[in-house]
């Protein structure tokens, strides 16, 4: 079941001799389940890409659907709301609430709607990501580590139709970097959450089932790799 498509986006900035093009031409379908990564050097228009598959951005021309949804047409309001519910995005800085708890971060998308979590669901999260133990500790009295794993917990709460993530270990030390790729990992595999993930370390790429590389706002690669 394809989750993800987009088809000849284009993202330009600035006009007549300023204009760049930052996307020129991008086709891409990602089925249900898929981990893959996008790969390219800083400037390559990956992380402009991240930002119009995650509606956060929109694209100067083309079309993205996401879970059936045309989102390059939604509103400013109508976007968000749309990211919330089936979006999940991790970056490398965190973006956690200071003053909630552990256990109020990961359940704000659910809050602001007014919705009650699904508990099993809920512990199953925390449990995988083993941060059980964390949920009435406050984000300053965590590791980058754990901080991030909160970051991947809130993303996943509303079962989100596909993860974004946005160099997630750019942050954090070799040994952490490692437990975030394979947390994300068994995301995956345990709780089938298809993810997208954007980063420029290659060895990082090689730890999922698919890589796309991209230079100069064009897609030049595309190889599954199981």
């Amino acid at each position: 079941m394809e989750i993800l498509k987009c088809n000849g986006i284009e993202k330009v900035f600035g006009k007549g001799q300023n204009q760049v093009t930052a996307l020129n031409g991008i086709n891409l379908s990602i089925e249900k389940g898929e981990f893959v990564a996008i790969v390219g050097a800083s400037g390559s228009g990956k992380s402009t890409l991240l930002h119009i598959l995650g509606s956060v951005d929109k694209p100067t021309y083309g079309t993205v659907t996401v879970d059936g949804v045309d989102i390059s047409g939604l509103n400013a309001t109508d976007a968000a709301i749309f990211r919330r519910r089936k979006v999940g995005l991790v970056y490398q800085f965190y973006n956690l609430i200071p003053t909630l708890t552990v256990e109020k971060n990961i359940l704000m998308p659910m809050l602001l709607d007014k919705r009650k979590p699904d508990k099993e669901y809920f512990e199953t999260i925390i449990t995988t990501l083993g941060i059980a133990d964390k949920m009435e500790s406050l984000p300053s009295q965590l590791s980058g580590g754990q901080q991030q794993r909160v970051a991947i917990a809130r993303s996943l709460i509303y079962r989100p139709a596909i993860l974004f993530a946005d160099e997630p270990t750019g942050n954090l030390d070799q040994k952490n970097s490692k437990e975030i790729i394979d947390l994300l990992k068994l995301s995956n595999r345990n709780l089938k959450q298809t993810i997208l993930l954007i980063t420029h370390d290659e060895k990082i790429a090689l730890e999922t089932d698919r890589i796309v590389t991209i230079e100069d706002g064009k897609i030049v690669s595309d190889q599954k790799r199981r």
